[in-house]
């Protein structure tokens, strides 16, 4: 038995890069790890821990919504965070991002892994966050 799969690209600085910002294999949504690096120029969005996890969360709330699912389908994350010291405001933004656009999320959590990492694809980058989705949850 064969798997369906399909990819949806991902554009950076006007350039199709070599990974997509999205697979999707049968149920499951596989979405890359998202920064703050601005679509059309390349260049980092913005700067401070609330503001980079807001824009990555946005970025994989778009990713999910482009491959017909949504953020309330997400079961897993990663986070990669350049200082642990950073994790507390970091799960505080993604609480009240889930609070507003993936309430199911606020009581029933994904699983999470996050880790202290040395560099990001650019020094003012602070964190990168990663989901794995289902399509539809039954």
């Amino acid at each position: 038995m064969s798997s369906e799969v399909k990819h949806y690209p991902l554009i950076s600085g006007g350039v199709k890069q070599r990974y997509a910002s999205a697979v999707v294999v049968d149920n499951l949504v596989l979405v890359s790890g998202m920064t703050v690096q601005d679509p059309a120029t390349g260049t980092c969005q913005t700067h401070g821990i609330r503001d980079q996890m807001n824009v990555c969360l946005t970025r994989t709330k778009n990713a999910l919504e482009e491959a017909a699912s949504s953020m309330e389908n997400i079961v897993k994350t990663l986070v990669l965070v350049k200082d642990m010291k950073d994790f507390p405001e970091l799960r505080a933004t993604e609480l009240e991002f889930y609070k507003k656009h993936a309430l199911r999320l606020v009581e029933e959590p994904p699983a999470c892994t996050a880790m202290q990492i040395v560099s990001l694809a650019k020094p003012e980058f602070l964190v990168e966050y990663e989901a794995v989705a289902v399509l539809k949850r039954t």
